[in-house]
């Protein structure tokens, strides 16, 4: 699946209605696009939390035009599962992160707002 109407055309094939009752949901699990246009973007959506994400962002349920009531859960499992096969955890794209040195340094927070222990702060 290339494009958030494909996800939608497939929805409708699942669950009836029309393309516009899903393609909202589909078009926020694609936005990340904006950041990477590649498959990393999935990283940030394309997961078990995402998929909630989406229910607390579009409603527990949806409404499609022809009145049947849907689980919002069950366009963002098919749309993951459409793009990856199956329902990650976010641990998974975690596990795939290789750390780099600039990841892990930080400074203590506390130096960072004393003025006495960082001056020039």
């Amino acid at each position: 699946m290339a494009h958030p109407y494909h996800h939608a055309l497939s929805s409708v094939n699942n669950w009836g209605g029309t393309v516009e009752d899903y393609l909202a949901i589909h078009s926020w699990f694609d936005a990340s696009k904006e950041i990477t246009a590649d498959f990393r973007h999935r990283a940030l959506r394309h997961h078990a939390e995402g998929v909630f994400m989406a229910e607390t962002i579009f409603g527990p349920t949806i409404t499609l035009s022809t009145g049947r009531v849907i689980p919002t859960r069950w366009v963002g499992e098919q749309h993951v599962r459409e793009d990856l096969g199956f329902i990650p955890s976010f641990v998974d794209w975690v596990r795939s992160i290789r750390p780099q040195p600039w990841m892990g340094r930080a400074q203590p927070l506390h130096k960072q707002l004393d003025p006495i222990a960082a001056p020039g702060v």
